[in-house]
């Protein structure tokens, strides 16, 4: 007979009746969203204790370029933010009016194979990127034509020489991939300066400063002598700061976690429900925190990478040869994070190829890797609508001027490192009130310690 069976035919205490006598082996609550958090376990934590970490470098002259942005109103309507247009080194700072400039930009779709510019072909037309990429090509050694690079949406060409009296392409920029480029012929150019005193005045302030000898890195050039000898004059010199260094704030993640009383007092055994409530709360305010520090505006790695330490893959998907171009752009690169997805797609890319990257060990686990360097999974690098997403590569620590976590210990009620938790008291329906907050930042020490793999195709090929 069953032992669950009807009353007048069991024979012993059923399971149902023993479990109202029995302990019930439980665990502590479950969470679906918690990861394994690799960039803030890997950060080298700085202490902050002013809740600002300032920055200093040396001073460069050589003025980076940024990306240009741009508005669709259509298909074939495709204008440049005027105010973007800033962007371009040598408008870099330019306070005035800038939507006629960006006016004379002219959209012009190209499909792939298209020669957008040609080497040693004049410059007569300076170009924006609009939408889809474009390969740089120049010749080897031996006359090969060779690849040095994939630019994409917003990068510009031919805008060095606008002010140029007879410049020639250095290297031909072929279209990969279909899409738009805005192009701005130099006549248009030259017609808008001589018309705007206040932007002729800008280009020759720029040309001044252009003109300072710089290092490989575009810093102020420290003059030294080396390989003389004899008793000849020896340069001297100084090391110049930036004026307006960087500063970072610490930004903060916040709750208010709220607890009942009757909750609180009669049902805390054997597991204290407070306990229980705020070690799932501030798993949620770490995975918070991790998010922003990739992808917050001001300070997120994303957006804080420099245009030259940004990189685009050549055919889609995350190739060895796109790796290592990321990889050799900095010294010592401590670690890749990257969508399980891009990691994904770049494993069938080397499988492609009959390459198999061995993994290394890190805190005990196995982590896949290239070339010794780790890349450590993290779903906080966004997607795109086209599935594309990031990779992106680092220097750590102070000491190898990298990225440095920012965060300040000692807080009043600290619960964990940067991390507190205050009472708020009890309001007048009996719910106890407590403050969760986290206080953290990323500081990116020189432009080289951070890299990012831009245009990573995720999408598996169609069989």
């Amino acid at each position: 007979m069953s032992g669950d069976g009807g009353a007048g035919d069991r024979l012993s205490l059923g399971t149902r009746a023993a479990r109202k006598l029995a302990t019930t082996t439980k665990t502590v609550p479950q969470m679906q969203g918690i990861t394994p958090r690799w960039l803030l376990r890997q950060l080298p934590w700085v202490e902050v204790s002013g809740g600002t970490y300032r920055v200093n470098r040396r001073l460069k002259l050589a003025v980076g370029s940024g990306r240009v942005s741009f508005v669709q109103a259509g298909a074939d309507d495709v204008r440049i933010v005027p105010e973007t247009l800033t962007e371009l080194p040598l408008l870099r700072g330019f306070g005035g009016p800038l939507d006629e400039l960006a006016r004379r930009f002219a959209p012009r779709e190209v499909r792939p194979g298209d020669v957008i510019a040609e080497a040693g072909a004049p410059v007569d037309e300076a170009f924006v990127i609009a939408h889809g990429r474009v390969e740089q090509l120049g010749a080897g050694e031996y006359g090969r034509v060779q690849s040095l690079g994939v630019l994409s949406g917003g990068a510009h060409l031919g805008d060095w020489a606008l002010h140029q009296s007879e410049p020639v392409w250095p290297h031909t920029y072929k279209a990969v991939t279909a899409g738009t480029v805005l192009a701005l012929p130099r006549d248009d150019f030259r017609q808008i300066v001589d018309a705007s005193p206040e932007l002729r005045a800008h280009i020759a302030e720029y040309l001044a400063v252009a003109g300072r000898a710089v290092n490989r890195k575009g810093e102020a050039d420290v003059a030294v002598a080396s390989g003389h000898d004899g008793e000849p004059a020896l340069p001297s010199t100084f090391v110049d700061y930036d004026p307006a260094p960087r500063e970072y704030g610490l930004s903060v993640v916040q709750t208010v976690l709220r607890v009942h009383t009757r909750v609180h007092d009669l049902y805390s055994d054997p597991m204290d429900q407070f306990a229980q409530q705020l070690r799932l709360v501030v798993e949620e305010v770490r995975e918070a925190q991790e998010w922003e520090l990739l992808n917050n505006r001001e300070f997120g790695l994303l957006h804080n990478a420099e245009y030259d330490q940004r990189i685009s893959t050549r055919r889609g998907p995350p190739t060895p040869d796109d790796m290592d171009e990321l990889l050799t752009r900095r010294r010592g690169t401590r670690m890749f994070l990257a969508h399980p997805k891009a990691t994904a797609a770049f494993m069938r890319e080397c499988s492609r190829r009959g390459i198999y990257p061995r993994p290394v060990e890190v805190d005990g686990k196995a982590v896949t890797a290239w070339r010794g360097v780790p890349i450590f999974p993290c779903a906080k690098l966004p997607i795109s609508d086209e599935f594309t997403t990031s990779i992106i590569a680092m220097r750590l620590g102070e000491d190898a001027e990298g990225v440095v976590g920012l965060r300040q210990t000692g807080l009043p009620h600290e619960y964990a490192p940067g991390l507190n938790v205050r009472f708020m008291g009890i309001d007048e329906r009996a719910l106890i009130k407590y403050l969760v907050s986290a206080y953290a930042s990323v500081a990116v020490l020189v432009p080289d310690a951070l890299g990012v793999l831009e245009n990573v195709e995720i999408a598996a090929p169609s069989r």
